[in-house]
């Protein structure tokens, strides 16, 4: 791929910046120091109150869960050291590892746990469904606690081990005990790293120092799961949002790993023999056009219907994504290639059908009234196909307002719910990891229960119903025709528009080795040579 005079410019301009914006910020060279330039900036530093990826990213550096997914996304212990079932399959009893004490000191207990497991529940697609399974949790002993159910479900350890969504980390119970609707700002896990507050500059530079009181398990490290060991001294996520400046950056080894290359860029740092281009995921992520359902006009299926009729996923795509070996069209909401990935029901929507767009759009009520579409160019994949989006849907009588803003201002007005007059949102485009979308348990955007789902907040009993079959159902069999029939349901009420799917690569330096294969890019195990 020939490299355009524009972006060749750029690169060039930005290389001659990076020695006197890394003077200026004092950066050691120590080899006990990774560099990274992460997706965006973290604003909110509360796991449980947002699902947002660098959020996640944030909260596993510095918390740990009773349970964590492997490579395969299968859940083995990370807190817990032992546990085990009732012989009705109703009461779980959980022994917490020794040596778990957090950032200031304390040791955690199961106090902390329950009141973690609690507010978690408040806010998680997953932590709400094993809520409604929950009968109480109490404390044995300040090492062993027991969840009780109302009926069995055989998926707890995979919920406790959740790497998706808000995540189920344990805090400390004072912190666990606030008011799970508002962002928490302490920091305080036991985590095999520390948030260093003191050198955080927002907009800038994310630090994190490792914690040396930290005991990682014996196992090996396998995804999120086994022992974290620490291999450096320090991690600092260097924010910037302009590629042509983290590409430069990467080339002249002023940082380690590029997190999210941009895809037009990849030939570039490709032909570098210092830099390796790869991937850290095992399954393709999801994009999605996010409608909010509270408020008119997508309060009406038809108009979410309308958005599926007047949007083609190759425009997204190649939009977002570039090159089409990075992307593939796919109309499943729980990811093509994994172990839910079926279409049922979805097949009409393949290509779009304009004249149906409209004709359904009128018949909605719509008026032509304006519908905030919110997003940011922090993330350029998410930028660049909110554009295509607000092309797409004025082509069919949408009257779109496309608002920019940072990406930390666009999540935070995620969670309002009021119409967009009083600051709240119509329609979003986002992203998502394969291993949140694969399953009815773990996808976000098909949750659809009311005021407990995720930002855009869907209502649907039958889809709900038909969720709760695939988790009850006994085997195999049994969750492929639930799974089947659920899809169908989904593919009529529209909870949001599937864009289709890509695989994201990450870029590093050749002397950086240890990268795990996981949901979200982690940073134990990593060491520089």
């Amino acid at each position: 791929m020939q490299l355009s005079r524009f972006t060749a410019a750029l690169l060039l301009s930005a290389a001659a910046f990076l020695p006197l914006a890394a003077s200026a910020q004092s950066q050691p060279a120590s080899n006990r120091v990774l560099r990274v330039a992460p997706h965006a900036d973290l604003k909110t530093l509360d796991p449980v109150a947002a699902s947002i990826v660098i959020t996640r990213m944030h909260g596993l550096m510095i918390y740990e869960t009773l349970f964590a997914w492997d490579s395969n996304l299968q859940p083995k212990p990370q807190m817990v050291e032992s546990f085990e079932t009732s012989p009705d399959k109703l009461t779980w009893t959980f022994k917490l590892r020794p040596g778990l004490k957090f950032h200031d000191g304390q040791p955690v207990t199961t106090k902390d746990v329950i009141a973690s497991l609690a507010r978690w529940m408040k806010r998680d697609t997953i932590g709400g469904k094993l809520a409604e399974y929950t009968d109480g949790m109490e404390a044995v002993d300040d090492a062993t606690f027991r969840l009780k159910l109302k009926r069995p479900m055989a998926l707890v350890p995979f919920a406790l081990g959740s790497a998706v969504g808000q995540i189920p980390v344990i805090m400390r119970e004072s912190d666990a005990k606030s008011d799970p609707m508002k962002p928490i700002t302490e920091t305080i896990g036991s985590g095999p790293f520390k948030f260093n507050r003191e050198d955080w500059r927002s907009g800038s530079k994310v630090v994190y120092d490792r914690n040396p009181d930290y005991v990682p398990r014996s196992e090996p490290a396998d995804g999120l799961a086994g022992g974290r060991v620490v291999k450096v001294d320090r991690v600092e996520w260097l924010i910037m949002p302009d590629a042509a400046t983290a590409a430069a950056a990467l080339q002249t080894g002023e940082i380690d790993i590029w997190e999210q290359p941009s895809q037009d860029l990849i030939p570039v740092i490709s032909t570098n023999e210092q830099v390796k281009v790869d991937r850290y995921a095992n399954l393709a992520n999801q994009a999605m056009l996010r409608p909010n359902h509270l408020h008119p006009p997508f309060d009406n299926p038809k108009a979410r219907l309308a958005l599926a009729y007047a949007t083609d996923q190759a425009d997204f795509l190649s939009a977002g994504f570039g090159d089409e070996e990075w992307w593939k069209r796919c109309a499943s909401y729980f990811i093509c290639g994994g172990p839910n990935g079926t279409e049922a029901g979805a097949e009409s929507y393949a290509k779009p059908n304009l004249d149906k767009a409209r004709e359904l759009l009128k018949e909605s009520g719509y008026k032509g009234e304006k519908l905030v579409l919110s997003t940011s160019n922090d993330i350029a994949p998410i930028g660049r196909m909110a554009e295509v989006a607000a092309a797409s849907l004025r082509k069919v009588g949408f009257n779109i307002d496309l608002q920019v803003a940072d990406w930390g201002t666009v999540t935070t007005r995620q969670q309002n719910k009021g119409t967009s007059e009083q600051g709240g949102w119509n329609l979003f485009v986002t992203t998502a990891s394969g291993a949140t979308m694969q399953s009815p348990l773990t996808n976000i955007g098909t949750n659809m229960a009311c005021e407990r789902a995720w930002s855009g907040w869907p209502c649907d009993a039958e889809a709900e119903k038909l969720r709760g079959a695939f988790i009850d159902a006994p085997d195999e069999a049994g969750r492929k025709l639930a799974l089947d029939a659920l899809h169908k349901r989904l593919a009529e009420v529209q909870p949001y528009r599937v864009l289709g799917q890509y695989d994201q690569p990450y870029a590093r330096r050749t002397n950086v080795a240890g990268v795990l294969a996981a949901p979200v890019m982690l940073f134990w195990n990593i060491e520089k040579k």
